[in-house]
């Protein structure tokens, strides 16, 4: 892997190698959170909480803005999905919850597509040293 360079504000010369390295296994977490019922996404969240400070002015920076969108777009879509769910079947006395166990799973799928697909695009531009735009 390249080393990272950038130039701060004040015009000296940051090594954002190891903010790099961090970020890589972020995007790892993120990427397997689909499989592990989102809790490495929570971890991955909670990580980057905590380190985007220390990439703040550098393209390092929307890369974790851009992490935590999906992850929160994603949890407001799966709660979104079940309260559907369980207001149609409180709502039929249950019989809805035959026809209607389709919205989450459908919503999950989908949601699924979307997430890797903001994770893979993201990551490609971490291994290009670009911000994601």
């Amino acid at each position: 892997m390249a080393e990272t360079i950038d130039m701060n504000s004040d015009g000296t010369v940051r090594d954002l190698g190891s903010e790099t390295r961090v970020l890589h296994v972020v995007y790892l977490l993120h990427a397997l959170a689909p499989f592990t019922a989102w809790l490495l996404a929570v971890i991955a969240i909670v990580v980057g909480f905590i380190k985007s400070d220390d990439v703040r002015g550098t393209y390092l920076e929307s890369h974790y803005a851009w992490l935590g969108g999906a992850f929160w777009w994603a949890l407001m879509w799966i709660v979104m999905a079940w309260v559907a769910f369980w207001a149609i079947t409180l709502l039929t006395l249950g019989v809805g919850a035959i026809v209607m166990w389709v919205v989450p799973t459908i919503a999950y799928v989908v949601l699924f597509v979307w997430y890797l697909y903001r994770v893979i695009r993201g990551w490609l531009c971490l291994s290009e040293n670009k911000p994601v735009e």
